[in-house]
Order: structure tokens, then C-alpha cells, then sequence
């Protein structure tokens, strides 16, 4: 049965990942091919939601997208799918913008799609009446379709809080998930811990969507949210490989779009994925991209595999063209401190990075290009993200920058983008698309090199 629907909830850490993780699961062991979505500028979420559905996660983000963006890659990929899931982030009415525009009811009006609350009933019985009334009240262009309860406190909690739902409102009640720490997944500074680095995250997906089949009537929801994709834009036709890029995917690096990973390879570069604490050396490349992640809690496994550490830092050294992301430039860097402890890492930036209890930079930025900027082509401003619990301190002097940051923090004094050799190393997170179109100029950059050797 076709269907796509929105998760949200009345505000942040309401339960809605656990929510819709389980939901993807138990959809797909239904023989469904389930499509996720995550709203925002999120890492962690999606490598669970790819994790529980088999398939890829994809970020729906006014701050860088484009409307037409936003619908194209949502509607081509629940086109090939039987449910699409959208788990939104914060409150449904949160966003930057004071009047909206870019909250999550925005983007459920925007994709047509009905919206199911999950509401943190924690200390709740009759008061769910009125925030529900108020919710349903204050945009009557979102479409509420119904509410799961989570949280619950047992039988007769629940009791009062259907019966205050029904005699008050018009909303379903889908399901009742009563409190359990088997649908607890540890967290850390930036949210879950992410999947990548969870040897047990199958099991836990497991037993978290049976939670959910036992607490939701699944097959109701399904019925509810009728598939209403249109149309889907024409696919792109693939350009024959060219180029190999080399990118870390394991426990210590984790954190990339994959709608720029499609892109790399729609734009004939193949990708050749590495481990960064278990591969000697590199792959055989023409490039090497090293996303986010935590690298800090993989600091020993890190340091201590000298032979990819070298391997990695002649190869820059001798002109390889790299681009880097926060936890990549902190493994750049000579080394990272952590909890009082110091450990080498590749040495190729000449800084030290110091992991920090609070966060250094966190949230939406901006940059704009400077003249030293090594790739053509590069967007006059820049709409990208940071979130970094981590500084870098005794940095050389003579470094140049890509980037003025005009809103964030970046590496130091409103500058990131540090430029060395053939490598551009940022605290700032791109995403390939509203015009920044960083994947073609990372390429074209790698071919005009090649083309001089």
C-alpha cells in the first residue's frame, strides 16, 4: 500500500527519531520498500533511518535548498518507493523565521503531506486537549492527521489522555508507546550516537520496531496517508567513470549527504571507500574526501595506524587534491586532545585540535570565498552548517584561507577554510546544491590538476 507521510511533534526530544526508526523497520518487514527523509541539516538521525529501511536517508533543508530542490529530490525518490517517511526536527512550528516559512509544518504544506504528532505525554492527562486544539488552530493549511502517544505512564494513563483527545478533538490516536529503556539509544554532544559506530545498532532496530508494531497500529497510518506523488523530473544520464575519489566511511567517519555521494557518482567519479582505523593505506585515487564524524571517540584506533597516517600525509604532501570536513580537518591536524590526553594524528595542517566540553560552533553559517580560494567557479555566499565541540590552537601563521565566515565561527578570527598545498580543510559542512555546487568544482579541480601533470 503506497503511502507518505511527516513525523513531527509539539518539540524537540519528544521521542519522534525513535518513533520513525521504528516505524521504518517495521513498515519495511512488511515488504515495503520504505524511503526516509530527514529535515534539516542533520548527520546522526539519517545513518539510522538508512539503517532501519536498507536504503538511503536524504536531508530536506530550506537554509540551503531551493523550493524546487526540495520537491524535486523528495518526489524522485518516493516516486521508486512504496512509503516515504519525513521525520521533521524540533517542533513542528519551529524555525528560524518568526513568522515561518521554514518550519516543519512549512515543509509538510509544501509536500503535501499529512502530518502525525508525537506527543512526549510525560506529566500530561486532560492538558493534551488544548495543545492539540492549539496546534490544529494556528495553520489551518497543515494537515494534522493524528497523534501517537509516547512516554506513556501505563494503562491508565493512557486511559485519560485518549478519552481527553477524543471528547475535545478530531484527531486519531495511531498508537500508545508506553515507557520502556529498551527504546533508549545512548546520546552524545550532537545527538544519538550514530549507527556507524554502534556494533549492536541492528539488534537495536530490531527490537525498537517491534516495540513500535506491538504500540502502532501501522496498517490505520498506511490507509490514512495515501501515496501523492505526481510527478518525478527526468533522471540525469550517467557520465562514464573518469575519476576515483577516495572517502573514509566506518566508526570514526560517518557524516555525509548522500545526495552528494550520488552526485559524485552521476558526475563519472567512482567512489572508493576506505577504513580509517583498519586500512594500511589509501586507495588508488585521483582525490580523497574526508566527511564528519567522531573522530575523538575513535582517537586510539586513529593514531595508532601509523602506516595510513604516512601514507595519507605524503600523498597530500605531494599534491593530492583533498577536501576535508570538521572531523576530517581534525584529523589533519598534528594532533587531537581529549579529556587530557593527546594523540598523533596525520600532521599535514600544521594546529593542534582541543576537543571542548561546550560547543564552539553549532548551527546554520555562512561563507563567502576568498581570492585565495582554490576551485573555480565557487558561489559569492554560501549557506552551510558547523557543529564542532572542538577548537584548533597553534595554528601556523602562514596559512592562507578559502573562506570569510559572516555568520558562524569557522577556524579562526571569521576564517575557515584552511588552504595548503591541494587541500581545503574546513569546520563548515557543503552540501551540493542552491547554487553551491561544490562536487563539480571538487571534480573540475582534480581534472585541471591532472591535466597539468
Amino acid at each position: 500500500m503506497a503511502s507518505n507521510f511527516y513525523i513531527s511533534a509539539a518539540h524537540k526530544s519528544s521521542g519522534k527519531t525513535i518513533i520513525s526508526l521504528g516505524l521504518c523497520r517495521a513498515i519495511s518487514n512488511l515488504n515495503s520498500k520504505v524511503q526516509s527523509f530527514k529535515k534539516g541539516p542533520d548527520y546522526i538521525d539519517p545513518i539510522w533511518l538508512a539503517k532501519a529501511t536498507h536504503q538511503p536517508c536524504y536531508n530536506l533543508d530550506f537554509f540551503n535548498m531551493s523550493p524546487e530542490e526540495i520537491l524535486d529530490l523528495y518526489n524522485n525518490h518516493s516516486a521508486t518507493s512504496d512509503v516515504s517517511i519525513v521525520e521533521g526536527n524540533k517542533g513542528l512550528f519551529d524555525g528560524m523565521s518568526v513568522d515561518g516559512g521554514d518550519a516543519n509544518a512549512d515543509l509538510a504544506k509544501s509536500l503535501n503531506l499529512p502530518v502525525i504528532l508525537v506527543i512526549d505525554t510525560n506529566g500530561m492527562t486532560r492538558g493534551i486537549a488544548p495543545l492539540l486544539q492549539g496546534y490544529q488552530n494556528f495553520d489551518h493549511g497543515v494537515n494534522i492527521q493524528g497523534v501517537i502517544l509516547n512516554k506513556v505512564g501505563g494503562d491508565r494513563h493512557e486511559s485519560k489522555l485518549i478519552n481527553a483527545i477524543e471528547h475535545y478533538t478530531d484527531l486519531k490516536v495511531y498508537g500508545s508507546v508506553q515507557r520502556n529503556k529498551e527504546l533508549d539509544i545512548d546520546e552524545r554532544h550532537l545527538g544519538l550516537m550514530p549507527a556507524n559506530e554502534d556494533d549492536k545498532s541492528e539488534i537495536k532496530i530490531n527490537r525498537i520496531s517491534e516495540i513500535i508494531a506491538d504500540s502502532i497500529n501501522i496498517k490505520k497510518i498506511l490507509s490514512d496517508t495515501p501515496n501523492n506523488i505526481i510527478s518525478q523530473s527526468k533522471p540525469r544520464e550517467s557520465i562514464p567513470s573518469s575519476l576515483t575519489i577516495a572517502i573514509p566511511k566506518d566508526a570514526a567517519f560517518g557524516f555525509y549527504y548522500q545526495d552528494d555521494l550520488d552526485l559524485f557518482e552521476e558526475l563519472g567519479t567512482k567512489i572508493s571507500y576506505f577504513d580509517a582505523i583498519k586500512d594500511s593505506k589509501l586507495p588508488e585515487c585521483d582525490g580523497l574526501f574526508i566527511g564528519g564524524g567522531f573522530p575523538e571517540m575513535n582517537l586510539e584506533a586513529l593514531s595508532s595506524n601509523k602506516s595510513l597516517l604516512t601514507d595519507i600525509k605524503n600523498k597530500i604532501n605531494a599534491g593530492l587534491p583533498t577536501y576535508a570536513e570538521c572531523g576530517g580537518l581534525m584529523y589533519l591536524t598534528n594532533n587531537i586532545e581529549y579529556l587530557g590526553r593527546g594523540f598523533p594524528m596525520v600532521g599535514v595542517i600544521n594546529a593542534n585540535t582541543v576537543m571542548t566540553q561546550r560547543p564552539v560552533g553549532r548551527g546554520y553559517v555562512e561563507i563567502e570565498p576568498t581570492d585565495s580560494h582554490p576551485w573555480e567557479g565557487v558561489s559569492k555566499k554560501i549557506s552551510a552548517h558547523e557543529f564542532h565541540y572542538s577548537r584548533l590552537e597553534n595554528i601556523a601563521t602562514d596559512y592562507t584561507y578559502a573562506y570569510n565566515v559572516l555568520r558562524g565561527v569557522g577556524i579562526s578570527n571569521k576564517k575557515d577554510g584552511i588552504i595548503t598545498k591541494n587541500l581545503l580543510a574546513t569546520y563548515s559542512h557543503l552540501r551540493s546544491v542552491g547554487g553551491n555546487m561544490w562536487v563539480q568544482q571538487f571534480i573540475d579541480f582534480i581534472k585541471t590538476l591532472k591535466g597539468k601533470r
